[in-house]
């Protein structure tokens, strides 16, 4: 029996956060043979409003689709960062990138504060992939689901003119995810 796993993906309307979510839910139901449900809410703008998408991921039903305190957190904004940042469960995961949000020590929570937008921007000359960057590395930290579903996911969600560019982005955030050492905010 696993454990149930409580996702909140949060950040501004744009950046992917809500692909993510539905990627990550996918793999755990289609390849893992878990149960998952995702739910989302934005802003009234389609970019630039506030973003956030829950996540559930258990081998029982779920029943309620709604987070209220999140095992692992992704915040891609420092509106998101303050506003969830509280909720974590205490021993919790909080996944963040170091060029977008400033973290402050207050959270009871292992944090990985990596630079997704820094090394996607190097590697790919744009910020475009940052949201699969960031699903390699809730990967890599959580295990919850496998790599090889997680690619089979991404990979049947992309047309195939950017297919190979999401491997690559979610590889490069499997890298980063992998290289980090836990470390407590």
């Amino acid at each position: 029996m696993m454990e149930k796993c409580r996702l909140v993906f949060s950040g501004s309307g744009g950046q992917g956060i809500i692909t993510a979510a539905i990627l990550l839910a996918e793999a755990a139901v289609l390849h893992e043979g878990l149960n998952a449900v995702q739910s989302q809410s934005y802003g009234a703008q389609a970019r630039g409003g506030a973003a956030r998408s829950d996540v559930i991921i258990w081998d029982k039903p779920v029943y309620y689709p709604k987070v209220i305190q999140p095992n692992v957190l992704v915040c891609l904004t420092q509106t998101a960062y303050n506003k969830y940042h509280p909720t974590i469960r205490p021993g919790g995961l909080l996944i963040t990138d170091t060029a977008l949000v400033k973290v402050d020590k207050s959270a009871e929570a292992r944090l990985a504060w990596l630079p997704f937008q820094d090394q996607i921007k190097q590697e790919m000359g744009n910020a475009r992939g940052l949201n699969i960057c960031v699903l390699g590395a809730v990967a890599a930290l959580t295990q919850i689901v496998s790599i090889p579903s997680l690619e089979s996911a991404v990979a049947g969600r992309f047309d195939e003119r950017f297919r190979e560019a999401n491997l690559k982005a979610l590889h490069m955030g499997i890298a980063l995810g992998s290289q980090r050492s836990s470390a407590s905010v």
